[in-house]
This record gives structure tokens, C-alpha cells and sequence, in this order.
């Protein structure tokens, strides 16, 4: 499947043309919605296995990276960065994700909100930084 039928097949269902940012912000939100199932996915597994809320996120952080670096790099933006380049600026973007990601839900944490709420007010706060730091940098 091509890149560009790809893309037609998420949106089929909106009606009309729209701004080329809201398209690939709206892709951005779909391969977060897909990113963070994985990354919630893990995190469940690994708690269910005893492993601590703040580790289990933190490595369901990273399978969700890999989802999100893949969906983010063939389907959502249109980079003009090579693959190994954005790929590193990908990484070095994650890292300060997974520190944000971490300070933000220990402190949520450490608030009094369970784990699982923490988490989803983390991964909303973080959505447009992401987002912008994609667009702006990673993928150009």
C-alpha cells in the first residue's frame, strides 16, 4: 500500500478538505492513540508480573516509542530527514519525553493520584510538545 492511499484510508470518513497541520496533527493523535495501547499494554503485563507502576511505564514507554517512531516516520509526517536521522533525533527527543514522562507522573503519583490516572493526564500534557518537537525538528 502506498503512502499516500494509506493516509487517504485513516481520514476516508472526514468529510471535505482540511488544513494540512489538523491532517497530520490528527495522524499524530491516531498513532498516539495506537502508540500509547502499546505502551499501556506493556506497563499492564509487566505490573501484572509485580514490576513497579513508575518501571513498567517506563518501559511500556519505550515499546510505545518504537510505535509511534514507525507510524510517525512512514504514515503521519512527511520527513525530509533520513531514516537513520531521525531516528536519532527521535531518541534524543525520547529521552526527554521519558524524563518528562517520569517527572510528571511520579509527581502526580506522589499527589495522590493512582497510577493509571497519573499516567493518562501524563500522556495528554505531553501530546502537542510531541507533536511540535516531530514536526519542527525530528523529521526534518
Amino acid at each position: 500500500m502506498s503512502d499516500a492511499s494509506s493516509k487517504k484510508s485513516v481520514v476516508a470518513f472526514l468529510p471535505g478538505k482540511m488544513p494540512s497541520w489538523i491532517y497530520s496533527f490528527y495522524l499524530h493523535v491516531i498513532a498516539g492513540f495506537i502508540a500509547t495501547a502499546a505502551h499501556y499494554f506493556v506497563m499492564f503485563v509487566l505490573i501484572q508480573f509485580g514490576m513497579t507502576g513508575l518501571l513498567a511505564s517506563m518501559l511500556g514507554f519505550c515499546a510505545g516509542a518504537i510505535t509511534r517512531f514507525l507510524l510517525s516516520y512512514f504514515h503521519v509526517f512527511s520527513p525530509t530527514a533520513g531514516f537513520r536521522k531521525a531516528m536519532f533525533r527521535f531518541v534524543l527527543a525520547l529521552f526527554i519525553q521519558m524524563m518528562a514522562n517520569s517527572l510528571l507522573l511520579g509527581t502526580l503519583m506522589t499527589a495522590g493520584l493512582s497510577v493509571w490516572k497519573a499516567q493518562i493526564v501524563t500522556t495528554v500534557a505531553l501530546t502537542i510538545f510531541t507533536y511540535i518537537g516531530s514536526k519542527l525538528w525530528v523529521f526534518r
